[in-house]
């Protein structure tokens, strides 16, 4: 891990495109602007840790459950048939 020391209105670059800023401090918080392109997605680790939970749980749905859905589907017709 590379660990940097900067002061408010100092910034770190990374890569060609995506820029951070110090903001402000007060105490323990730390405020940070950080300009990336939209393509880069940026989340707090807690809400990344939260979607990744809850991208698990939606791999993990059973077979019956996806049966039972399929059959709620008015346009289903059973496997082994095209739509």
């Amino acid at each position: 891990m590379l660990v940097l020391t900067r002061r408010v209105g100092e910034k770190i670059v990374i890569g060609e495109d995506i820029v951070i800023t110090v903001l402000k401090i007060e105490g323990n918080s730390v405020k940070i602007g950080i300009e990336a392109p939209r393509h880069v997605k940026i989340l707090r680790e807690e809400l990344y840790e939260e979607l990744k939970s809850e991208n698990i749980k939606a791999s993990e749905v059973s077979k019956d459950d996806l049966k039972g859905v399929l059959k709620n589907d008015k346009g289903y017709k059973g496997p082994g048939t095209s739509s």
